[in-house]
């Protein structure tokens, strides 16, 4: 995706408050007050980089799924799911920026708030989509120098990660029932790459429900099973087993793969001890 990190164009309002303009991840302009003091996160894994900034008293509200940190959902408000937005809890909170993100809310609901307060909302599908996420909303939350420490740290991280010569095929569960599967162009399927696998169904887009026998056909090496957001565990071992014999069944920390915020600082070396086992 094209990127922006220009500072942001600001301007005092007639109240004498500094507003600004950006653009987004997904190229939509949004106009807010510097710095924003009433913060929505609505992404579990932006709501702990939020944190992670300094910016726990800023947040008023986050989603039943921001587990990181345990306080979050202590001292903020919980407006429903990312799937499933409380509107009136919102109001409520009066919030001067709301964060999200494309794929993880529903248009029709980040319709609905941006129609009436900042909505800011990323777009990712690779590393490199998240380290500018992280930059961007160090700017917008005027913690810029913090979340360029922060990106530059995991990007090192990747960059020291060891590669093995060959790629071990492997295929990554999100789902059971039906089982679906990361497929390209998702940010699991990227990560899989930098930890070494080679994605048996990267021939397929998104998250595509997968039938036993295309597994079977497909022959992985390992199955992954992701601790969430299908909460996988070692009672499902032996039902992939069963279907192919052959392969290794492992349980993944699922946020470690999937996580795009400043869990990142963990991916790294979680992948270099998987491949080491």
């Amino acid at each position: 995706m094209e990127t922006n990190r220009a500072e942001p164009a600001k301007k005092s309002d007639q109240s004498g408050r500094i507003r600004g303009s950006v653009v987004d991840q997904m190229n939509r302009r949004v106009e807010l007050p510097f710095p924003p003091q009433r913060i929505v996160s609505l992404v579990p894994s932006q709501t702990e980089l939020l944190f992670d900034l300094g910016l726990g008293n800023r947040i008023v509200g986050v989603t039943k799924f921001c587990l990181h940190p345990a306080e979050a959902r202590k001292q903020a408000k919980v407006i429903g799911g990312t799937k499933n937005f409380h509107f009136e809890a919102i109001a409520v909170l009066k919030p001067d920026l709301i964060i999200g993100n494309k794929e993880e809310n529903y248009q029709t609901g980040i319709e609905e708030l941006a129609a009436q307060y900042p909505v800011w909302m990323s777009d990712i599908n690779s590393l490199p989509d998240a380290l500018d996420m992280i930059r961007r909303i160090g700017q917008l939350v005027e913690r810029e120098e913090a979340a360029a420490t922060l990106a530059a740290s995991i990007q090192t991280s990747f960059d020291a990660l060891p590669l093995p010569k060959e790629p071990l095929s492997a295929a990554y569960f999100i789902w059971r029932k039906p089982y679906m599967v990361a497929a390209a162009g998702t940010f699991i399927d990227d990560m899989l790459t930098r930890a070494g696998y080679q994605n048996v169904f990267g021939g397929l887009t998104r998250y595509p429900e997968i039938t036993p026998e295309r597994l079977q056909a497909a022959a992985p090496r390992q199955i992954l099973l992701s601790s969430e957001p299908y909460p996988f565990g070692e009672k499902h071992v032996a039902e992939f087993q069963a279907i192919c014999p052959e392969a290794e069944i492992r349980i993944v920390d699922g946020e470690l793969f999937s996580w795009y915020g400043s869990r990142l600082q963990h991916s790294a070396g979680y992948f270099r001890q998987l491949r080491a086992r």
